[in-house]
């Protein structure tokens, strides 16, 4: 059975690991008030960054359309793929997920599987590799590899920070009381996703102690069991990233680790600063 996997732009996948695994990335956009712009097409992160500085206004985030979906996956039809699995940041932020669901129905010729990862950025990311390592073995059924990425689900950790819950409450992607609070407070609360939704883990008063705390939930998570990987995840801030993955290894030289970044939409949400750290046990 041929089987190709698909991902959002929001797993931000490096591009030589897509053309390695092929995967196929379908975009999301960001919404400026001088137009829209799909992230890694129509502008790069360092651009939206730079634009976000400049910009009075913060800007919007925008799915694709069901029909982007739809000429997606007739490419792959003709291209004799038999079911296409999309891997998707989480529905609790976006409706992503269930445009690429809706959009499998009005397909013939390719059974369509969208997956909920309930993660974004590149800890999504990984469900989307995973499944294509699988996929280009050839000897799986699509069940099978969904059931293979909810168990990578039962071991995948994520947490991170941000300078300024401002943009997330805007956006409406943590209430507005738990914001309110947090300004007041002039707190970094460490966040992290539970069942989907961005909700706050525990509150910290200033940004290196928010991520000393992370990096011990990583720690602690170690002597558990076997971390398979480590990505280090920055908003425009790579120097962060580099520092933390370089302290790390120095401790763990046997596990892998990377560095990744907050592109243009989820950066929209998490704001200039934002550090994540994520991984995933052997499984």
């Amino acid at each position: 059975m041929k089987i190709a996997v698909m991902a959002d732009s929001t797993s931000y996948i490096p591009q030589e690991l897509r053309e390695k695994h092929d995967i196929h990335i379908v975009p999301l956009s960001v919404v400026f008030e001088d137009g829209s712009y799909q992230e890694d097409i129509d502008i790069t992160t360092e651009e939206f960054y730079e634009k976000l500085r400049e910009s009075d206004e913060l800007p919007t985030t925008s799915q694709p359309s069901v029909g982007a979906f739809v000429d997606l996956y007739k490419v792959l039809a003709n291209d004799n793929y038999d079911a296409v699995i999309t891997v998707h940041l989480s529905r609790k932020i976006s409706g992503t997920y269930d445009v690429a669901q809706s959009a499998g129905e009005m397909v013939k010729g390719i059974e369509v599987y969208a997956y909920d990862s309930e993660l974004s950025a590149l800890a999504q990311g990984f469900f989307a590799i995973e499944a294509a390592k699988m996929a280009k073995k050839g000897d799986k059924t699509p069940d099978e590899i969904i059931a293979r990425l909810d168990k990578l689900k039962e071991k995948m950790f994520a947490y991170f920070m941000v300078d300024d819950l401002t943009n997330l409450q805007r956006g409406g992607r943590l209430s507005g009381a738990q914001a309110l609070v947090g300004s007041l407070l002039k707190i970094k609360p460490i966040l992290h996703f539970e069942d989907g939704e961005i909700v706050p883990y525990e509150k910290i008063r200033t940004r290196k102690k928010a991520i000393s705390r992370i990096m011990s939930l990583l720690e602690a998570d170690i002597e558990k069991g076997s971390v398979e990987k480590v990505v280090f995840i920055h908003a425009n801030d790579e120097a962060s990233a580099v520092e933390l993955e370089k302290e790390f290894s120095k401790k763990h030289s046997d596990i892998e680790t990377t560095i990744s970044y907050f592109g243009p939409v989820i950066g929209t949400h998490l704001g200039e600063g934002a550090i994540g750290v994520a991984w995933y046990h052997s499984f």
